[in-house]
């Protein structure tokens, strides 16, 4: 059964549990085969057999902790030689609610390492041989936060970077089939919040969607084309509006003189 309507491989990061188990379930339901990553062997292990025997697809597991050096290095070394892969869903993320002067300064490297380095990293691993192929996707989930830095400038500034990159991918890939997507989600009810140490059930509920929700929502984003997908945005064209000022207002941020509220 894996040999039909096999739409190559997809590789999802963080898959033990919410927003990534969920993104392995729908995948495997659409033909990928899948390789999933994350700390969890157990669950992952789990969740693999119960994907092989709903799906029929080949499901491999890789237990890595994107925080360490050489467990990063050694998804890399798997998935850039996998000729297979079509699709990397980079979901692993640390998340947590950091003053950057109380911050302990380890959990704040792990956090950058996690939601910066590794998916950078992963990207640069599979992205060679997608654009050889010409065909396949980059998906990295970002989060609003990226755009309100109310929550603690370390989680914020890591998702900033995620959406930036991630169009700046876009613009590299432009003249190939090879598509990227940076969704972005608003309070989503995963145990995500709880290893952040916040709880989701102190926010109002009309604001909180399910993992399911998003990752559908997520992918038909994908499969229309988007480079920016918020699934809790209502109004299309408030992000439109919103990414047209900003490059705007890049254009406006150049002279060959300083401005002159800065005369001495």
């Amino acid at each position: 059964m894996s040999g039909q309507n096999n739409k190559g491989t997809a590789v999802v990061t963080g898959a033990s549990s919410g927003i990534g188990a969920v993104y392995a379930d729908r995948l495997a339901g659409q033909g990928h085969d899948l390789v999933l990553v994350a700390r969890r062997a157990d669950r992952l292990e789990e969740l693999a057999q119960k994907l092989r025997y709903a799906y029929g697809r080949k499901v491999s597991v890789i237990s890595a902790d994107l925080s360490d050096d050489n467990d990063v290095r050694r998804v890399e070394q798997a998935i850039a030689a996998d000729d297979s892969v079509t699709l990397l869903v980079n979901n692993a993320g640390l998340g947590g609610q950091q003053v950057v002067a109380t911050a302990d300064a380890d959990a704040a490297e792990r956090m950058i390492k996690v939601n910066v380095i590794a998916l950078t990293r992963l990207t640069r691993a599979v992205l060679p041989g997608l654009v050889a192929r010409n065909r396949g996707a980059i998906v990295n989930i970002a989060s609003v936060l990226a755009f309100d830095t109310s929550f603690g400038g370390i989680y914020s500034g890591s998702k900033a970077y995620v959406v930036n990159f991630t169009e700046a991918l876009q613009r590299e890939v432009a003249d190939t089939q090879v598509k990227v997507q940076v969704v972005l989600p608003g309070a989503t009810r995963t145990d995500f919040w709880e290893l952040a140490g916040s709880d989701i059930d102190s926010l109002p509920q009309e604001i909180v969607m399910t993992a399911d929700d998003l990752v559908d929502a997520a992918l038909v984003g994908l499969a229309k084309g988007e480079t920016v997908t918020v699934p809790g945005l209502a109004d299309a064209a408030k992000l439109d509006t919103f990414l047209g000022a900003r490059q705007a207002f890049y254009g406006s941020l150049h002279a060959d003189k300083p401005a002159a509220r800065y005369a001495a």
